[in-house]
């Protein structure tokens, strides 16, 4: 049976809810509108003058290769992040679901990254990768891998994509571990009894139960690869060689910041939040209809 509160006035559902609203409005709906309004404007970068120049911006944007090319580069670097962070962690919540001895020491291991903040993360691998200094590169140059992430593109991707991998492991692990421990030990034993296998088991119990979690999972960390990851490649990479690692979040950066165009940096910023918005449209009215509630 459903329980509802009742109000005996109208405002007081209201006035409970004017905190969470105002920092809605302060955080999220006030910086979105600015972002908006500016990418329409040319401005100064002392605020000295701006101009309006309607939707000029965003065709100098799609005019520009390096910024098609940096399409490309976010496009690889969020399907590798979020298909190698579920699939790892996957598997590590399923042997952690196994562990009977020593289960707590092996699971505060596999949650402690979550407790570094990213740029911390990016430059922990940006010492163990580094040409002159890792010990990871050192090991790597005794079985005849050259590794040299200032000057190879697919070394600096690479790097990057381990640290945010790494960085994101902890919080899927531990939405796996749990949805793993609600499922009933009832069905697991009775599919053992039937004669079938782990993996049988896996894939025809515990998998399809876990698909609500895979789904929030999977627009999480798609998320995550778009936003969340530019101290990461800010530490490690900086964008580079050249700008073959500067995926969209930090080009919006780097044309703010550095190139002072605060014009083209807001347009940036306002393409990226609309392509965040159609992926996760696209992912709950099409991906959805593959979970089991």
């Amino acid at each position: 049976m459903e329980k509802r509160v009742l109000f005996r006035s109208s405002w007081l559902p209201w006035a409970l809810l004017t905190p969470q609203l105002a920092v809605i409005i302060v955080f999220f709906f006030w910086p979105a509108s600015q972002a908006l309004v500016q990418s329409l404007q040319v401005q100064d970068p002392f605020g000295t003058s701006v101009e309006w120049v309607g939707m000029q911006n965003f065709r100098q944007l799609f005019s520009d290769s390096a910024y098609l090319e940096s399409f490309k580069t976010t496009a690889w670097f969020s399907l590798l992040v979020a298909t190698l962070g579920i699939s790892i962690s996957l598997i590590l919540a399923v042997f952690a679901d196994r562990v009977v001895r020593g289960a707590m020491v092996y699971k505060t291991f596999l949650i402690l990254p979550y407790a570094v903040a990213p740029a911390v993360a990016g430059v922990l691998w940006l010492f163990m990768f580094s040409p002159t200094l890792g010990v990871v590169a050192y090991a790597l140059e005794h079985v005849g891998i050259h590794w040299n992430h200032l000057l190879n593109s697919t070394h600096a991707l690479t790097l990057i994509v381990m640290a945010a991998v790494w960085k994101q492991i902890s919080y899927n692990f531990l939405f796996f571990l749990a949805g793993l421990q609600s499922i009933p030990k009832s069905l697991i034993e009775a599919a053992s009894m039937d004669g079938a296998g782990p993996w049988r088991r896996f894939w025809s119990i515990q998998f399809p139960l876990l698909t609500p979690t895979t789904f929030f999972l999977l627009v999480i960390n798609m998320v995550y690869a778009f936003f969340d990851t530019f101290a990461i490649v800010d530490a490690t990479t900086q964008g580079g060689p050249g700008r073959d690692t500067a995926i969209l979040v930090y080009k919006v950066y780097y044309d703010g910041f550095k190139a002072l165009d605060l014009g083209g940096s807001a347009a940036q910023s306002v393409v990226l939040m609309v392509i965040v918005i159609a992926l996760t449209v696209v992912q709950f009215r099409y991906v959805e209809k593959k979970v089991n509630y």
